[in-house]
């Protein structure tokens, strides 16, 4: 019986784990997935904790819960892959291996910024990229009575690039709802040149900033945070102060940083029986569960292929489809991909929706809300959303 080892029991490999034991043979093949978390987080509330708009238990569950039956699950901590000679070393054992798929994720690390995790950290200076992060900002948000409320992001990649802006956009809606914004100054500090990460989605949507009376600093390459000043610093001595300082810290992956992977077919640069999925992988596209979800259908496939000896498809490109919540019960949703700017038009079919690109919308926004139990109850499973492509529909 031959091995298949996957690594992390987050949204890519639980997934993984659930298309593959359904399309290979039991006989013929073993599947073990690695993990040495017992919570499984649904990262996209994160987003919504800090305003109360959904609760701690909304937003975790057991990670055993979504294995499927005929998976092994260890959770152990993962030491160290040895690719040359199949073999993954964990805490106290050694797993073989003739495949392999590296779901392992990424993480925050606020301390790559000098002074970012300093004496003020989770005290006046927060993420909301973590569960802990998340419920501290809460806690914070409801004492909070005013002053300058920065949201910052380091350095490209994220997870959910436009989750910041969200963050502020929410936060807007969170303080007219108060009665406190007009003592609310809202400014949004980004490394780019635009506040968003695509051109077009700047070029269609940068009104809403100005409408909201958002402040923006872009180019803004952050050096230090200076925790006595209550400022932040970046390379060009340009300073920005802040009372309250939410911010994205630099993203990274595990040991081997963000694995070298084919853009198209998900597999190892250097390794042919070695394949790698969401946050994990260094493809220029964007680091979101809806990304993991399509990558997830193409790399089923070219697994099955790759173990029939066959060509791999050179399927995925870079499709992601992202909800971006605006405030006040409205929201955004955009589609892109490695080449294709955000387009306007309706989604998920052509000319009928029945949800708009490129427009705020009440039912965006419940579709974003609805997503947490698309998440649960279908993604994690490995069930496909109906009519969503796993690549990008150029006609919408």
């Amino acid at each position: 019986m031959k091995n298949l080892l996957i690594l992390g029991a987050g949204t890519a490999g639980t997934m993984m784990a659930n298309h593959l034991r359904s399309g290979l043979k039991k006989a013929d093949w073993n599947i073990t997935i690695v993990d040495q978390y017992k919570t499984h987080y649904y990262q996209p509330g994160f987003l919504f904790l800090p305003f109360d708009i959904y609760t701690e238990a909304q937003v975790k569950k057991e990670k055993k819960d979504f294995i499927p039956k005929g998976v092994n699950y260890i959770q152990k901590k993962i030491n160290k892959i040895l690719p040359n000679e199949n073999k993954v070393e964990l805490e106290d054992q050694i797993l073989n291996f003739d495949i392999l798929i590296i779901a392992t994720g990424s993480k925050t690390a606020p301390e790559q910024v000098e002074g970012m995790k300093g004496a003020n950290w989770y005290k006046n200076i927060f993420d909301f990229y973590t569960f802990e992060g998340a419920v501290a900002l809460r806690d914070k948000l409801r004492e909070f009575k005013g002053g300058k409320l920065v949201v910052h992001f380091t350095e490209m990649p994220i997870k959910c690039p436009v989750a910041p802006l969200e963050f502020i956009f929410l936060a807007d809606s969170y303080f007219i709802k108060k009665g406190i914004r007009d003592k609310v100054e809202l400014i949004y500090v980004t490394p780019l040149g635009g506040v968003f990460t695509k051109p077009q989605a700047t070029k269609e949507l940068s009104y809403l900033l100005k409408d909201k009376n958002i402040k923006v600093v872009t180019d803004f390459q952050i050096e230090r945070v200076d925790n006595e000043t209550n400022q932040i610093v970046d390379y060009a001595d340009r300073t920005v102060d802040y009372d309250l300082l939410v911010t994205v810290p630099t993203e990274m992956g595990d040991e081997l940083n963000f694995v070298p992977t084919n853009n198209f077919t998900l597999q190892s640069e250097k390794f042919e029986n070695v394949f790698v999925i969401g946050d994990a992988t260094n493809v220029p596209a964007s680091k979101a569960g809806s990304v993991a979800h399509f990558q997830a259908e193409t790399l089923t496939d070219n697994i099955l292929l790759y173990i029939e000896g066959k060509p791999l498809k050179e399927e995925f490109d870079g499709h992601a489809n992202c909800f971006i919540e605006t405030g006040h019960g409205k929201a955004l949703l955009i589609d892109f991909n490695y080449t294709q700017e955000p387009v306007k038009g309706k989604f998920p079919l052509p000319f009928i929706g029945p949800m708009s690109l490129l427009k705020e919308s009440w039912l965006n926004h419940l579709g974003k809300l609805a997503f947490r139990w698309i998440y649960w109850n279908m993604l994690l499973k490995g069930i496909s959303i109906p009519l969503v492509s796993r690549t990008m529909n150029k006609k919408l």
